[in-house]
């Protein structure tokens, strides 16, 4: 598995060995951290390798399936590594769709949201094609994930290969990089440092945040499953910006103020998933609520700062 040491990824090499399985967990490093795998260093499940996917020259022979998670994914990573971006999105996937082909492994791909773009229709279904440029800072990673799609459906409709594609929404979670970017992160930092919190426009765009596990018990069930069609998976609990915020400053007893900034060029206004595919050929859906799986990431992102969460009881500091 790619990106193995990321967010998403390492949640899910943990599922992965809890069951008896042996992952050959593949990162390099750029945006991934070892320390991320620590629950299963050591495990018999596990064999780390460090290397991009785009230069893997074999698999183990034995080699049952190919997950390929890795990419940069954040709007900072858009700007400041976008080679990297798209050859994740491209010789990667074809390096490894070839790799596949030849172990006769299935291959799972992690999409994205992203290849909707700004979307003109909402929730946004499987079959919905997208409203996506293919310039701008933001074009590196949207397209990427588009290029892969088609590359491995093509793989499956001309060679054969078993397939599946998830596309996934807004994840949040333990292991969330501290310079990632992203607005939950930033805004938990921002607000345990009592600093103001950095709103791209007016905050009123929207985005459905899934908590990890939850995503990461889909990816799963995905791979396990017969479906070759791509699947959304996130949750259709829709917030804006401002929403998230205010849950942020109220779970860290926080009195930040909101500083408004320029929206990034590209940015989608709205963001939420239509499920009705991964519930009725997976029977998956994500549980966690937002407030429970919120109060979790704040009290990590605190524990990787070396920083205390004021208690907050019925929703005002203790």
């Amino acid at each position: 598995m790619t990106g193995a040491a990321g967010m998403v990824g390492s949640h899910v090499v943990e599922l992965l060995v809890a069951r008896g399985d042996h992952v050959v967990a593949v990162d390099d490093l750029s945006t991934g951290d070892l320390a991320n795998l620590a629950p299963v260093v050591g495990s018999d499940g596990l064999e780390f390798v460090e290397s991009c996917a785009a230069d893997l020259a074999a698999l183990p022979d034995d080699t049952a399936a190919v997950l390929h998670l890795g990419s940069p994914a954040s709007p900072r990573h858009f700007r400041d590594l976008p080679v990297e971006v798209l050859r994740a999105g491209s010789v990667a996937t074809l390096n490894l769709l070839e790799l596949a082909e030849r172990a006769g492994a299935t291959f799972l791909f992690a999409s994205s949201s992203e290849v909707y773009g700004e979307p003109e229709v909402h929730p946004q279904t499987e079959d919905y094609r997208g409203s996506v440029s293919t310039l701008g800072e933001r074009a590196c990673y949207d397209e990427a994930k588009r290029f892969s799609e088609a590359a491995v459906d093509t793989y499956r409709l001309r060679r054969g290969l078993d397939t599946r594609i998830v596309r996934i929404f807004n994840t949040y979670g333990p292991r969330m990089r501290l310079d990632d970017g992203r607005i939950v992160v930033s805004f938990v930092q921002q607000a345990l440092a009592g600093e103001p919190l950095t709103v791209h426009g007016d905050g009123t765009q929207t985005r459905s945040f899934c908590y990890v596990d939850d995503l990461a018990r889909g990816i799963v069930r995905l791979l396990d499953s017969d479906v070759t069609v791509p699947v959304n998976m996130g949750s259709t609990d829709e917030h804006t910006v401002l929403d998230i915020a205010e849950l942020i400053l109220r779970l860290t007893a926080s009195d930040s103020d909101l500083t408004f900034v320029d929206r990034p060029e590209n940015d989608p206004s709205r963001r939420r998933p239509d499920l009705t595919r991964a519930r009725e050929l997976l029977g998956w859906e994500p549980v966690v609520e937002l407030e429970d799986g919120m109060t979790r990431t704040v009290a990590s992102i605190a524990e990787q700062l070396g920083v205390a969460v004021p208690a907050v009881v019925g929703g005002e500091p203790s």
